[in-house]
């Protein structure tokens, strides 16, 4: 997979078409979120990507924010 920038140099945080969720991999297998693939600076760059389907617990090695998932919900909805 190729790592494709916006007209702004960004990382989408979102597939098109369906607008499902992405989370990213850096060259260590730590998982970002969109935001923190992102940030300049970070010690290693991104080099994947996916579409969280249904992992509610996935959460990003940075920021330990949960990364939305496409069809799973934590109990009690979020």
């Amino acid at each position: 997979m190729t790592l494709e920038r916006d007209e702004n140099g960004k990382l989408p945080a979102y597939v098109w078409p369906g607008g499902y969720p992405i989370y990213y991999l850096d060259n260590e297998n730590n998982v970002l979120c969109p935001i923190c693939a992102n940030k300049e600076g970070m010690s290693t760059e991104p080099i994947a990507f996916d579409v969280n389907w249904e992992d509610v617990s996935l959460y990003c090695d940075d920021c330990s924010k949960r990364i939305e998932s496409a069809y799973a919900e934590e109990e009690g909805g979020e």
